[in-house]
């Protein structure tokens, strides 16, 4: 056995992080946070609140934990300049959007994270769709051909 650790492929990391991908990653972490509270507040709001019925509330609070991983993991990627990360961005933004409409349908307090939530997606898309995004995270175009600058 050897010590050395096996080498990874050279990739586009000698060049700075574009400030984009590190704006989505903050972003898509920021979410992964708000998903996770959400579920804290519900776990803990189950086990020791009133909740009209304390399995759902409990199993509504490790859903949001386990989905928060996502979002967690995929910012994770994105600051590491993993291309493998962009794909996760991407579901959790478009999943994100029907979830900000719902909740900018509501009479309530939510009206304002709906829109929040609204924002952060859309930004989120653009910011990872974005050519020098896509070039730093190491994508290239069909057939494995870069993709011109």
């Amino acid at each position: 056995m050897s010590s050395e650790q096996n080498p990874t492929p050279e990739t586009v990391d000698a060049e700075p992080r574009p400030g984009r991908l590190t704006v989505a990653a903050a972003l898509a972490a920021l979410e992964g946070l708000a998903l996770a509270a959400g579920g804290v507040y519900l776990l803990v709001m189950g086990f020791t609140g009133h909740p009209d019925d304390r399995r759902q509330a409990v199993t509504g609070g490790v859903t949001l934990i386990v989905l928060a991983l996502l979002p967690l993991l995929a910012a994770r990627g994105l600051l590491l300049r993993r291309s493998w990360s962009r794909g996760p961005t991407i579901i959790t933004q478009i999943m994100a959007l029907p979830v900000a409409y719902n909740l900018l349908q509501a009479d309530s307090l939510a009206i304002p994270g709906g829109i929040a939530l609204a924002v952060v997606a859309v930004a989120t898309l653009v910011l990872i769709l974005n050519p020098e995004t896509t070039r730093a995270l190491g994508i290239t175009g069909p057939g494995g051909v870069r993709e011109p600058e």
